[in-house]
């Protein structure tokens, strides 16, 4: 029974011996932050939310009062017909999602150059599983609004204040 217990807790005393840990959002390096974004949008909603989350950051009601803002331009949702069966169905799409964004800082000075977020997801399709795949397409949506969320969360905190890298 010893043993057994010994061989359940190795790997985790390895796993922990090694210094791993969970990536974690701590490292914004700015105390308030504004995010300047539309309405409604899902992307916005889940860097919110992340924010949020990370104590060390702080979202602030307007620029004035944020050490920095993030400018989200809006968020373009598309699908495409990427292949037919040879009676002419559908059996494929691919969905798009394109973002922009930049960061400036106080007065407007330019901390990261704007930049595109262009995600891509394939989606098999069948007539018979519409339910089914309308579900799936919704879950692919939300995958790469998480996605573009931890992107632009990353690129924060590559930033140095002061600093438009």
């Amino acid at each position: 029974m010893t043993r057994r217990l010994f061989l359940a807790f190795l790997p985790a005393a390895l796993v922990a011996g090694c210094g791993f840990q969970l990536r974690r959002h701590d490292g914004i390096p700015f105390a308030t932050l504004y995010l300047d974004a539309p309405a409604g949008g899902a992307v916005a909603q889940r860097l919110r939310s992340s924010l949020v989350a990370n104590r060390r950051t702080r979202l602030v009601a307007s620029a004035e009062e944020a050490d920095a803002v993030l400018h989200l331009g809006q968020e373009s949702r598309s699908k495409t017909i990427l292949s037919l069966s040879g009676a002419g169905r559908v059996t494929e799409y691919r969905l798009r999602l394109a973002l922009r964004y930049s960061v400036s800082g106080r007065g407007g000075t330019a901390l990261a150059a704007e930049e595109t977020i262009e995600l891509t997801r394939d989606l098999t399709y069948d007539d018979a599983q519409i339910l089914a795949k309308a579900a799936e397409e919704n879950l692919l949506y939300r995958d790469m609004d998480e996605t573009a969320a931890l992107r632009i969360v990353r690129r924060l905190q590559a930033l140095k204040p002061g600093n438009g890298s």
